[in-house]
Formats: structure tokens, sequence, C-alpha cells
């Protein structure tokens, strides 16, 4: 049975890229690639009882806002969301949609959401860059629909070092390769890493002077030149192996740990530093020097080594492996007051055994560093609830031309 059409008038940006309006019905409608204002014609692509989502047939009446995309795959590739919308409409966007999660799942009311923090570069600003293969061998993304490769011939958003190389990227047809990413460092020194679901290392002749990694099952070999790129980080030196997580826009990482060194209260007395899922020791290396003892929790094992390189040079730092629910309520009875306290989990949020040990530990401050808003609302509702006060919400946009938030919250007891 085909879907059926209908005309819509778009109401507002909803997290994920789409735009919402309504249906006849009175159903919500998500519409990738529409602007609040818009008329359009849609055609239905998923139904349910309460919702649907469809694709836009024709844009009857456009948006004022509405500019010329500067990709030629803007609405096939599923990268990008808002080449659409002016840079400056894109924060304000972004800023209404936090505010509008922390308010219909966390229930807070006038949730106290700052301007988004811009990015000093709109294009060109990712460090690291995940390919996927098509079958014969093409590099490309996911495509919008979210089911195959897409083969591209253009992309805006890498690092002048891996935009000047990723062309000369060529694969054979079916080489077994899951994805291949290019990451970038200081002195535009490049790593491609290789992540295949077999321990055969894929064979490839590449003339540049770069360093190759392939990854099975978390565990790297080293094919050419070296096992970690160098990131400098406000003028500090961060060792990030193939396999481990670093922030993607190296400007706006700088950004967010100078906005924590204004936010994180400071002071004389002794005070202990809990680095929730601290990765490769991104805020630590900052934080070390200012507070009396220093405590890392990460389940990344490449992260962990990579941590202990870069806080070798304090004494007063401690590190444990493992995942946050796990080491954390083991943790809290050694633990004594005063405690600070920064986390930045994955996508899913905090696992509930982490935050009710979060609560057990009490923490002065929290400072939550967030990917996404929906799992933060959740989140920073069970904190406000366990007696915390969220004092202010920071957005940060790592991610323009695309739909994702980072943000920094500060939650004071």
């Amino acid at each position: 049975m085909p879907f059926s059409q209908h005309e819509i008038t778009l109401e507002k940006l909803a997290y994920g890229g789409e735009a919402m309006g309504r249906l006849q019905d009175g159903r919500a409608v998500f519409v990738p690639f529409g602007l609040p204002g818009e008329t359009v014609r849609i055609q239905l692509t998923q139904e349910k009882q309460n919702f649907a989502r469809g694709e836009i047939l024709e844009i009857l009446k456009p948006s004022a806002d509405r500019i010329t995309p500067k990709c030629k795959h803007f609405t096939q590739c599923g990268g990008c969301h808002y080449q659409n919308l002016p840079y400056e409409k894109q924060l304000l966007a972004k800023a209404d949609i936090l505010r509008d999660q922390l308010q219909r799942i966390g229930k807070i009311e006038n949730p106290p959401v700052q301007p988004t923090v811009a990015s000093p570069e709109q294009w060109n600003y990712r460090n690291h860059i995940q390919f996927h293969l098509t079958n014969d061998g093409k590099i490309g993304f996911i495509n919008s629909r979210g089911y195959s490769t897409l083969p591209i011939e253009e992309c805006h958003l890498p690092e002048a070092s891996i935009e000047n190389f990723w062309r000369e990227l060529q694969f054979e047809s079916k080489m077994n390769l899951e994805r291949a990413s290019l990451r970038s460092g200081a002195d535009d020194d490049l790593m491609l890493i290789l992540e295949s679901d077999t321990e055969e290392t894929p064979e490839l002749e590449i003339e540049a002077d770069i360093s190759i990694v392939h990854i099975y099952d978390e565990h790297p070999i080293v094919i050419a030149g070296s096992n970690h790129l160098t990131i400098q980080i406000l003028g500090k030196d961060f060792h990030v192996s193939a396999p481990s997580f670093f922030q993607v826009n190296t400007k706006m990482a700088e950004k967010m740990v100078q906005h924590l060194q204004t936010q994180l209260p400071i002071t004389n007395q002794p005070i202990t530093l809990l680095d929730l899922y601290c990765g490769v020791g991104l805020f630590s290396k900052f934080f070390a020097s200012k507070y009396a003892k220093v405590i890392g929790i990460e389940s990344s094992e490449s992260a962990n080594e990579d941590f202990a390189i870069n806080l070798d040079e304090f004494d007063n730092v401690e590190l444990y492996e493992g995942a946050a629910e796990e080491i954390l309520p083991a943790l809290a009875p050694q633990l004594t007051e005063p405690i600070h306290m920064i986390v930045d989990p994955p996508r899913a949020g905090i696992d509930k055994f982490a935050l009710d040990a979060i609560l057990q530990i009490n923490p002065q401050v929290i400072a939550y560093v967030s990917c996404d808003p929906s799992t933060f609302a959740r989140d920073a509702a069970r904190l406000i609830k366990g007696g915390y006060t969220l004092q202010n919400v920071t957005p940060f946009d790592l991610f323009p031309q695309t739909y994702h938030i980072e943000s920094i919250s500060i939650f004071t007891r």
C-alpha cells in the first residue's frame, strides 16, 4: 500500500535533524531537510499511532531563512542536516532544541540554557572522518535514509590535511573493511585507521607518508608509521592512539576546557576531582595541578594507556580501568569530602547504577559534558530529584551543519 501525500506547514526543528509539522488528524510528522515556517508537500515514509515520518516532494513556500547548501550531496548524504540554514540560525536552533528536550524529557521548567558557543570554523573543522565503503570499494558515507553507502566526490567538514588527502584512498572491492577513518594531528600528521571483522590485514598501496593502523576486535596492528597521533590543545600535547576517542573539533575542545576552567570553583582547600569517562585525559590534564587529587575512570583499554602517558608528569593522579557503574560503587566508601566531578559519558548517558553511586558520593559540583540532549535531559532530572540544582547549560557547536549538540552543564548541591 503506497503511503499518502499531504500538504503541511512545518513548525519547528526537532532533535535529530528533522522539522516537525502536523497532519490533519493532529499527529506530529517529522520531515528531514525542511525548515520552520515552510509549506511543503510530503509523502509519508512511516506511520505510527501517534506520529509519522515523511519526505519532502515539493517546497510550496520556502522559509525566508533558506540558503543554498554548499555541498552537492546535501539531502542524499546522512552526514549534514543544516546546510540549508545560515550558521547564526543553526546556533539559535540548537539552543532551542536543547531547551525543549530539558523541558519535555527532563520536566525542567525554564532550564538555564545559555547561547550556543559558535565554532570558529563552520567548515573543515573535523580532525577525524569515518568513511564506509561501497561494494565496489568506493569511499562514501551512510546515505540520509540510513541503509546504504553513498559514494562521495566532495565533503566540506574535514580539516585541510584530511581534505587534501582523502581522494587518494582507493580500495579494491569486497575488502572486508567495516570502516576506514582518517585522523589528523599536530603538524598535519595523518593516520589511516582500517576497521574490519577479520584478523587478516588488508593489503594497501599508499605512497604518502602517513601512519596506517588496522583494528580488529579492538586490537590495533600498525601497518605503517606510528600507533598514535599527537593532538595539541591550548599548548598541551595529547598522545591519542588509533582506537581512542578524542573530540573531533580541536578548537571547540579548547573552548570546552576554558569554559570548565571558569565554571569549576577551585579553592585552596584540598579537593578531589573525579573525572568519569575520562578518555585520554583531556580534562584531567588541565586540572591535575589545581586539585589535591584527580581520579580518572575509563573503560577503554587504549584510552587508559593514553591517559597514563598524558598524565605522567603528575603524582596526584589515579586511574581505574573499567565501567563507571562497576567502579564507582566500590570507590564511594573510600572517598572523603569534598569532591568535584566531571562526567563525559557516551550518547547513552550515565548508567543508572553509576548515577546512584554519584548521588551516594554526593559531589559539591558536577560538570556534565553531554553529546546527546535527550539522555542528558533524563540524567538531569535524576540529579535534580537527588538534590542538585542545575546552575547553567551551555551548548557548544562542535558539529556545525549537523544536528549534533554538545553541552556542558553545571550542577551544585
